[in-house]
């Protein structure tokens, strides 16, 4: 067996952590803060030293009923006495059934098609593969690109890097090996703005130039995420889905940030009254409990892509249709669609804009700005990761910023006296960092 070099008696979690573990964006070794968490229920994450912080990131915009949820815990333990996984290669059972069909009723018309995945960036991986076989599919083999929207991002695999944005997204280090993308201008016109119908001049152009090349438009509805948390108007998605059918384009909607309630709406593409052709999900799917996504697709997609050689569809997770997984989720949706959802993302939605207001008076805060249950103080120059993480839990809150956004996604079931604390712990942070 393999000693483990270096480790002493007594020695930390942290230090032991730092030697050989990876966190996201990060590097072995790393001296940015590291909080050693011990257990979470509800809105709050306790750490080992006995402080407790309310959660404002929802694990990634995922625990969207809280930590430790009865309903949920009690749905694994029913599963995990049945089976926790067999392969779904010539297999199926009763919660991934029952999940494709409840995800058939919810999302928007016509998806009927279904598609279980392990994570979101794999849920954008199956989109783009479905894309590309359908073009080839339908006659139209020269069409193996896909347009994307500067300042979006849609995963961390290959593909999904591809659609990201190319200059100031995560992956420009991979910039040389990712499959050549189209990418139209970030939307200018805000959610709450006028519409502007110039704002769509240059994907018009774009496409009316490479339709012939195109295989589809990936966009996150409504909101741009890690990309940015920008919110554009609805009536720029209505015109996206217009061009779409004008050029015989698929349209894809990442909806992995947005699905399941985040924006006021069951999905983000309600807003403008619209359906994709194909639309991905995850993170909320399981209220955070653990990973899955799904990839859901019209009729004419599947039908087509089955028409032509090699009959199927090409992809195929090891842990596909995991059935513990499929059994949180159901739990999970019928927690959420039996709960007042929108009365308490209404409710999110109010405590964050009066809370987060005092922010737009500080000097180094260029924009705040809220949708549903997110909150977005946007910096006008990168945050220090060495530092506002450290501060924001001295305040008993979990925020966790990235480049110029400080901004906070928090559980739906999150009480008013909650949201104040988390809001005013933002306030005086950066009212702290405006005076160094």
């Amino acid at each position: 067996m393999k000693s483990i070099r270096g480790t002493t008696s007594g020695e930390t979690l942290t230090a032991r952590d730092r030697r050989h573990v990876w966190h996201p964006y990060s590097s072995i070794g790393s001296e940015l803060p590291l909080f050693e968490v011990q257990s979470a229920r509800g809105v709050r994450l306790t750490l080992t030293d006995g402080r407790e912080l309310i959660d404002g990131m929802s694990s990634w915009w995922s625990a969207i009923h809280g930590y430790n949820v009865p309903a949920l815990n009690a749905a694994a333990e029913a599963q995990i006495a049945r089976m926790s996984h067999v392969m779904f290669g010539g297999l199926t059972h009763e919660p991934a059934v029952r999940l494709a069909e409840r995800l058939v009723e919810i999302t928007p018309a016509p998806l009927e098609t279904v598609f279980l995945a392990d994570s979101g960036s794999v849920a954008v991986e199956v989109a783009l593969k479905m894309a590309l076989q359908f073009a080839a599919a339908s006659g139209h083999p020269s069409r193996q690109r896909v347009l994307a929207l500067r300042g979006g991002y849609h995963g961390d695999t290959f593909g999904a890097m591809s659609v990201c944005d190319p200059v100031t997204g995560m992956h420009t280090l991979f910039a040389g090996t990712l499959a050549p993308q189209i990418f139209a201008p970030r939307p200018n016109c805000r959610f709450d703005a006028v519409w502007d119908p110039t704002d769509t001049l240059a994907l018009e152009q774009l496409l009316a130039t490479h339709a012939d090349t195109l295989a589809a438009v990936i966009l996150e509805p409504i909101v741009q995420g890690a990309g940015g948390m920008w919110f554009y108007h609805p009536d720029y998605l209505r015109e996206v889905r217009r061009l779409c059918d004008h050029h015989g384009l698929l349209l894809i909607a990442d909806e992995i940030a947005t699905g399941f309630g985040r924006t006021g709406r069951l999905f983000a593409c309600e807003h403008a009254g619209l359906a994709p052709d194909i639309l991905c999900v995850g993170k909320a799917l399981t209220g955070g409990f653990m990973t899955l996504a799904a990839t859901l697709a019209t009729r004419e997609v599947a039908e087509t892509i089955a028409s032509a050689p090699p009959g199927v569809f090409m992809h195929g997770p090891t842990f596909m249709g995991n059935p513990l997984a499929c059994a949180v989720a159901n739990a999970s949706l019928e927690l959420l669609l039996e709960s007042p959802w929108q009365q308490r993302i209404a409710a999110l939605e109010r405590g964050l804009c009066e809370g987060l207001a005092l922010c737009r008076e500080l000097p180094p805060v260029a924009d705040v700005r809220v949708l549903g249950a997110i909150g977005v103080v946007e910096m006008r120059e990168p945050v220090d990761m060495r530092v506002l993480p450290g501060a924001f839990v001295e305040r008993g809150v979990w925020v966790r910023p990235f480049g110029r956004l400080v901004y906070v996604m928090p559980p739906f079931v999150m009480e008013a006296p909650d949201v104040a604390h988390l809001t005013s712990a933002i306030v005086d942070v950066l009212q702290h960092t405006a005076r160094r």
